[in-house]
């Protein structure tokens, strides 16, 4: 690993959370709901990586959200490396992951900050390190407290107004010299101590002089969905809205067999799809959809028939695709919409998995899927039960005013 000289900051994303209180999601916890077309740790991330004295990142993640983090990150770009390590079963021990894993990297200083802090700005991170350049040991950045605090009891009812004289509210990203905070972080574990709700408190308790840096009245903390929603019209352009919507038709023959799969559901009949991969035409006409609202071509240019690997491939791998270069270009999946032409099997007993298969697929809520089947009333190929048609539509939202 190459060796850091003179000062070298080391920034700790802690991602690990679970965010109950923004409630549940298809996205996940907090960290990846989307905000102007993007996950909030995007966001954040994006921000570190564009400040020059950022020297390393380490993001600290929960174990059930590693394909969440690498579909995340795939939008990223730059020269700072970006190392994973997993979280513990409280923030103080997810950060201390954190900070071990910085352990040889020639690191100096380190800033933790919490993934869902998306809003803080260059001029924080310059304040925060000229208090490192002056020498020192711990800094936190913080904001006055300006509203009249009251102390409440059991039953409801004001005890007392606190003084909000000298009165500040923490935030992140809190900065220490590495060896020191490392060091009170390792003594407070062996202690049995693991409750600690920030790293300026266990600086505390190591006796650590602790110096405050202004904070920034944006540096907000998302932690309700009503954050979340707020984050997100912050970052929607209040100009004409850039919706797009992608059409997709596609047709496969029927031949003899033992069943269908639609819409990634299998289902057993007497005739099966003929095609290169599963031949499931929903996915493909909404392959095809997703990937028009984006110029993307179509589902035969990223995964050509011709080519052996996608041999009876299940084709929620070729709607995966196409939903992630929707993402990383900026665009929110809105709806699905699939109209399936047959004249068998009966749509009807499995359009609910279906549409439950769509959104784990496209991770939008099971309300944004639909799935309609008609017959052809026994006229042309389709009525002949030669083939099978699906017709697909998609929306999406893409970050940016519509031109």
């Amino acid at each position: 690993m190459q060796q850091c000289t003179k000062t070298a900051i080391g920034i700790i994303v802690v991602a690990a959370g679970r965010g109950e209180r923004a409630g549940s999601s298809v996205e996940g916890p907090k960290q990846y709901r989307r905000i102007g077309g993007k996950p909030v740790i995007v966001h954040t991330l994006e921000r570190f990586i564009a400040w020059p004295k950022t020297a390393r990142i380490v993001a600290v993640i929960h174990a059930d959200d590693t394909a969440l983090f690498e579909d995340a990150r795939n939008g990223l770009s730059g020269g700072v490396a970006i190392d994973v390590c997993l979280g513990g079963r409280t923030r103080q021990q997810s950060v201390l992951a954190g900070l071990r894993a910085l352990s040889g990297s020639g690191i100096t200083h380190v800033m933790i900050h919490d993934a869902v802090r998306p809003f803080f700005d260059e001029d924080l991170l310059e304040r925060i390190a000229a208090g490192i350049e002056a020498g020192e040991t711990c800094l936190l950045p913080a904001m006055p407290v300006t509203d009249t605090l009251k102390r409440g009891d059991a039953a409801g009812l004001v005890v007392e107004t606190v003084p909000r004289a000298g009165l500040f509210g923490a935030q992140t990203p809190q900065t220490f010299a590495y060896p020191a905070i490392l060091a009170a972080h390792e003594a407070a574990a062996t202690s049995g101590l693991d409750e600690f709700t920030d790293d300026a408190s266990i600086a505390e308790w190591a006796g650590l002089p602790v110096r405050l840096v202004e904070g920034s009245p944006d540096n907000v903390k998302l932690t309700l969905q009503r954050d979340i929603a707020m984050a997100d019209a912050k970052l929607t352009p209040h100009g004409l809205p850039d919706v797009r919507t992608g059409n997709g038709y596609d047709v496969h023959q029927l031949v003899p067999g033992d069943g269908v799969t639609l819409c990634g559901i299998f289902i057993p009949h007497d005739q099966a799809l003929k095609g290169h991969s599963d031949a499931d035409v929903a996915l493909h006409a909404l392959t095809d959809a997703l990937l028009a609202t984006c110029g993307a071509g179509d589902i035969g240019d990223h995964f050509p028939p011709s080519d052996p690997q996608w041999k009876g491939a299940p084709s929620r791998i070729f709607l995966e695709h196409a939903a992630r270069i929707v993402r990383k270009a900026g665009g929110t999946i809105m709806n699905a919409d699939i109209s399936l032409i047959a004249e068998a099997p009966k749509i009807g007993p499995h359009r609910q998995a279906m549409r439950e298969k769509l959104a784990e697929v496209l991770a939008i809520s099971l309300d944004r899927c639909s799935v309609k089947a008609t017959t052809n009333e026994t006229i042309g190929f389709v009525g002949r039960r030669e083939g099978i048609a699906a017709i697909a539509t998609a929306t999406v939202v893409f970050a940016g005013d519509a031109r």
